[in-house]
Order: structure tokens, then C-alpha cells, then sequence
């Protein structure tokens, strides 16, 4: 998962690039850049770690131009590497950057394309830097020196047909403007805005409506799957449906846990979403736990609170903040490398002890990916003195690998995978587990926008909306993806980055 943001404007960009993505901050805290047009020329600056620590006064000197784009990254597979940190850039044709928030699923058949066919070599492992190189290609094809915005979408289309997956992408062509579309099926969000400058619109978009709030633009709509915008140098808007067959299946797991409570994606309120699954879990469990003796309602910060909230509510049990939450230590789910995600935990969060000594305690946490967290914050809870630990989860249980730009671990180390509902309490120290059922999760996301008929669910129940998602597909990410793979991947980068560092010097 990761955030975009690009903007046209006619004044200097890169302050409100830079607050843009400290917005966005939360969908990615592994890598960040910027890159802005000036004179005809690329201004770049990406590395990783967080926004604030990736860009000083130097830096933000050096990105002037009054059209940007920028990208917070969290590695979807593989390494952290600065090598993979976006946005990247190809000099032809034109001169394109792009930033990509996603995952192609034909990324080595797309690879081996462009290689044969378009002549093209793809430097790293990032699929970014291949739906960039297929998007430069289709461009290229045209015979004239300046596009039309035709000539634009029908680049844009062509590159649809070829790429399969998820994606959400922003680009700069120089001497151009800046494109921007979405996959068919509108699996990663992406959102228009505009400003009005001295009579002169601006526009932006973004991953998430709040990052057009941080910094003073107003909320046009959601970009529609398969949709392509361009705003040309001159800071006209161009629109034009580029899929053969677009569909709405955004991913569910945005309302869950990655976006902020405080955007809206694809008309629908992340805060209500979450405040009808907490309605809709209470419900379940006053129906299935009747008989289980509740003093007291704590959510696990922070995405959980308005869901516990809520249950407490229909339950009619006393709500209590029972964890206080280190804000300086990130979040522990997009954390590389499980050895990380264990030391993190018990720094991130601290027990009132006054919370739950001698209670019967019900925690609640949005979903349960590896149970890692899970079960030493049930530890924390007895630690505290709780008599009994009842543990629910917002989400049903996650069973199956995302393939679409969320880095769920590999299929064995979901805790869900091949285990009942006991077995898993047992797992993770639960006296008693209850999870949300699919249908209600839905249900709780649907009420908020009744025109979208599904959504985007494979990691619940196995279903793959593009359709083209094979067995040995998922062997081969279960491979790429499981902590000890992920290490090795990790010391190979480091060594390379040293070897280019000497050569460097």
C-alpha cells in the first residue's frame, strides 16, 4: 500500500507536495520522494524513511516548478531499499516520471514485453518502474512530437489492456502536464480536486481526499475505474474512460484499516464504515456471546477505537481506553520483517493497569493478519491483571495472500490459514474469539454507497476480482513473500547499495 499525489498549479508546488504526502504518511513509512518539473527539466528527490526525514531545506530549494508529483511507499514484496523508492522517470519519450500505488500481477510477462518488443530494460524489481516503461512505450508510438489529449488516452488505453492487477498511477511528461488513471476494477482509490488561484484553476489528485484538505483544495470526485485524467502545461482538464469493461470493486480493507476515519473513498465515509461494522459485530456478538460475563469494552489504537465504540454501545458495556499509544513508533502491520514487528509492539503500546485488573476484558481490533500483535497484546492485558481476555476482530479472518498492493504476509504465516476459530484463540491466548462475518462486513461498507455492488475480498474468502490470479501465481509471491525470503532479499540490497556506494567514491 502506498500514496500518490500530483498537482498542477502556477506557483511553486513543492511545500504542498511535501504536506500532501505528510498526510498520506500513513499509507506508506518506508520511502518518500518528490519530483517536480522545472524548466524542462526533472527535479528529484526520494530516499527512504519519512517524509520529514527524506526532505530538507536543500532539497526542497532544489524542487521548484509549478508541477509535482510525489509518493509515500511501503514494499509491497521484497526489499526497502532506496533503489525501489518512487517516483521513477525514463528520458523517453518526452522525459515521464510516475508514481504507482498497487501491484501488477503480469509484472514478468509485462517485463518480458517490454524487453522484446519495446526494447526497454526494467533496472530494479519494482513493478512501478515496469507500468512506467509500458506507459512511456504506448506514448511512443506516436508519430508526433506533441500529444493531443487523444493521442494521451489512447496511450493510456493501450497500456490498460496490457496491464493486469491493481494500480493507481500518476505521471509528469515533460513539455505535456500530468496524467493520472486508475485500474478498471477501482481496487487502489485515487480522487480529483481543484483550487481556484487568482481565477486560474488548479487541480490535484491524490490517494485519499484528505491530502486535498491539508492543503486547501476542494474535493471534485472520485476518478472513476479505468479512468484517465490529463491536465495539460496550460492547466486544462482532459477526462476520458480508457477500459474496455471498468467495474467498481474497490479493495475492502481500505475502510478497514489503511485509509484515515476522516476521508472518503468512493462516496463512502471511512468513519461510518467503521462505525457500521462496530453496529453490525455488537449485534453479533449480544446474539453468539449472550452468556460470556463482559465488564468492559477496550480497543487496541487506533483504527479500532470507533468500531469498539460502537459495540460497546449495543452491548451496553462501559467503553474504556485501556492501551495509551506511543504515536512516534509506526505501524507495526506495514513494519518489514516480523523481528521488527515483535519489538515494536510493546514500545507502541502501554496498559492502564487500572483498566483491567480483576476485569473481564473484551479487546478489539480491526482484523488479526499474523496474530503477532494480537497475542502480546492479550499477554499485556493479563499482564495488567484482567481475569478474562475476549478478543474480536472487525474483519473476518484473513485467510488468503493479497495480491493487489497490501503485503500480507505469506499464506503460512497468516494465522487464519488452515485454522478454526478455537485454534486460533488458542493461538493467540484468547479465553474466546469472535470475528466479523463477511456478509456483515460488506454489508456495514455498502451502506454507505449502495451503487457499489462488491468489493474487492480475496484476502476472506479467496476470490480474485481481475480474474487472472493463478495457483502457482500465488506459490510463486508465497515464495517472495514470507520473512525469512524477504530477509535474504534485504541483505543481497545491502551489500549491492555498498558496492554501489564504493564505486561511487
Amino acid at each position: 500500500m502506498c500514496g500518490v499525489v500530483g498537482i498542477v498549479a502556477y506557483s511553486p508546488v513543492n511545500q504542498a507536495l511535501y504536506d500532501a504526502l505528510t498526510v498520506l504518511q500513513h499509507r506508506g513509512q518506508d520511502a518518500a520522494g518528490v519530483c517536480t518539473v522545472d524548466q524542462g527539466n526533472f527535479r528529484l528527490r526520494k530516499a527512504n524513511g519519512l517524509v520529514r526525514d527524506v526532505f530538507e531545506e536543500k532539497h526542497m530549494k532544489r524542487l521548484q516548478g509549478t508541477s509535482g508529483i510525489g509518493h509515500v511507499r511501503y514494499p509491497t514484496a521484497g526489499t526497502s531499499t532506496s533503489a525501489e523508492a518512487q517516483p521513477f522517470y525514463v528520458n523517453s519519450p518526452f522525459g515521464i516520471s510516475l508514481a504507482h500505488n498497487g501491484n501488477l500481477t503480469n509484472s514478468v510477462a509485462l517485463q518480458e514485453y517490454l524487453f522484446k518488443v519495446a526494447r526497454r530494460h526494467i533496472n530494479t524489481n519494482s513493478d512501478s518502474e515496469i507500468l512506467l516503461n509500458v506507459l512511456a512505450h504506448e506514448l511512443s508510438l506516436s508519430s508526433e512530437m506533441t500529444l493531443t489529449p487523444k493521442e494521451i488516452f489512447d496511450g493510456v488505453a493501450r497500456s490498460i489492456a496490457l496491464l493486469q492487477g491493481a494500480y493507481a498511477a500518476v505521471a509528469l511528461v515533460i513539455g505535456h502536464g500530468m496524467i493520472a488513471f486508475r485500474d478498471p476494477y477501482g481496487i487502489r482509490p485515487l480522487v480529483l480536486g481543484q483550487r481556484e488561484e487568482e481565477g486560474k484553476t488548479e487541480y490535484m489528485v491524490a490517494s485519499e481526499n484528505v491530502a486535498l484538505d491539508a492543503i486547501g483544495f476542494s474535493f471534485v470526485r472520485d476518478v472513476e475505474p479505468g479512468e484517465a485524467v490529463y491536465v495539460d502545461e496550460n492547466g486544462h482538464l482532459h477526462t476520458q474512460q480508457c477500459a474496455a469493461n471498468p467495474q467498481y470493486a474497490p479493495c475492502i480493507f481500505e475502510y478497514v484499516y489503511f485509509a484515515r476515519p476522516d476521508s472518503f473513498i468512493d462516496k463512502i465515509s471511512v468513519y461510518q464504515a467503521r462505525l457500521n461494522m462496530g453496529k453490525k459485530l455488537g449485534q453479533k456478538i449480544a446474539h453468539q456471546w449472550e452468556d460470556l460475563d463482559i465488564d468492559v469494552v477496550i480497543p487496541i489504537p487506533e483504527t479500532s477505537c470507533d468500531i469498539a465504540l460502537e459495540i460497546a454501545g449495543e452491548l451496553n458495556i462501559p467503553y474504556r481506553q485501556g492501551f495509551v499509544k506511543n504515536r512516534y513508533i509506526g505501524r507495526t502491520f506495514i513494519m518489514p520483517g516480523q523481528k521488527m514487528r515483535r519489538k515494536s509492539v510493546r514500545r507502541k503500546l502501554n496498559a492502564i493497569k487500572s483498566e483491567f485488573k480483576g476485569k473481564n476484558v473484551l479487546l478489539v481490533d480491526d482484523s488479526i493478519v499474523r496474530g503477532t500483535t494480537s497475542e502480546q497484546i492479550i499477554d499485556m492485558a493479563r499482564e495488567a491483571g484482567a481475569n478474562k481476555v475476549y478478543f474480536a476482530s472487525a474483519a473476518p479472518e484473513i485467510r488468503f495472500p493479497n495480491v493487489y498492493g497490501i503485503d500480507m504476509p505469506s499464506v503460512t504465516e497468516l494465522i487464519a490459514h488452515g485454522r478454526e476459530v478455537d485454534e486460533i484463540a488458542e493461538q493467540i491466548g484468547a479465553d474466546d474469539l469472535i470475528y466479523q462475518d463477511i456478509d456483515d462486513l460488506i454489508a456495514a461498507v455498502r451502506e454507505e454507497n449502495p451503487d457499489i455492488e462488491g468489493f474487492e475480498t480475496s484476502v476472506f474468502n479467496g476470490r480474485y476480482v481481475t480474474g487472472d490470479i493463478s495457483q502457482a501465481y500465488l506459490d510463486e509471491i508465497t515464495c517472495l513473500r514470507n520473512d525469512g525470503a524477504k530477509a535474504d532479499t534485504e541483505a543481497k540490497a545491502e551489500i549491492s547499495n555498498i558496492d554501489l556506494h564504493n564505486e561511487s567514491n
